[in-house]
């Protein structure tokens, strides 16, 4: 790989305005390209470069060098294209959802918007989850299902899924306040 000269092997240091300028300067239009190869949409290729160059912008890093911008560069836009593609998901489960409901029943753009990142924080959320605490929470939340036939279902004790079901509301809780569920 060759190293354009005015780059050369200097650092990069994304909480400086002229180094950022200079980062996406050099690697954006590579960056939007890889994307596209992905996505197979140059629109939405546009749209995630700049979210990787807007995330550098809000938390800055440092690059030892060319290659290692890069290498950094393809990993995020590797779970740019992950967090695209589950969204894209999502919205395609809430579309026919709301096929099936009558005209008047249909939520207002504003609405929509706020279901659909709701919908993707609590995807989130459970892609963070244990497996089995995932299956009591959707078992419980969307199937209604009681804690004994959960519990007879996953193998476990009816104890179990009580404590699996208050992980999982405690990361809800933690959604609705506002903070980053960490576990």
């Amino acid at each position: 790989m060759t190293i354009p000269p005015a780059v050369g092997h200097s650092a990069y240091h994304t909480g400086c305005r002229e180094s950022l300028g200079q980062l996406y300067h050099h690697h954006q239009p590579w960056l939007q390209q890889l994307l596209r190869q992905r996505l197979g949409c140059g629109e939405s290729a546009a749209d995630l470069a700049q979210d990787a160059f807007v995330r550098l912008l809000k938390t800055p890093r440092h690059f030892d060098s060319f290659d290692g911008t890069r290498a950094y560069l393809s990993r995020m836009a590797k779970g740019l294209c992950v967090d695209h593609w589950r969204r894209q998901d999502i919205e395609r489960a809430w579309r026919e959802t709301l096929a099936v409901r009558a005209e008047v029943d249909m939520p207002s753009v504003e609405h929509h918007q706020i279901v659909i990142e709701t919908l993707c924080e609590i995807d989130r959320m459970l892609a963070q989850l244990p497996e089995k605490v995932v299956s009591a929470f959707l078992a419980s939340q969307l199937h209604g299902k009681p804690y004994r036939q959960i519990a007879e279902e996953l193998g476990v004790s009816e104890r179990m899924v009580k404590k699996y079901m208050a992980q999982a509301m405690l990361q809800c809780a933690l959604i609705e306040a506002g903070f980053e569920a960490s576990l």
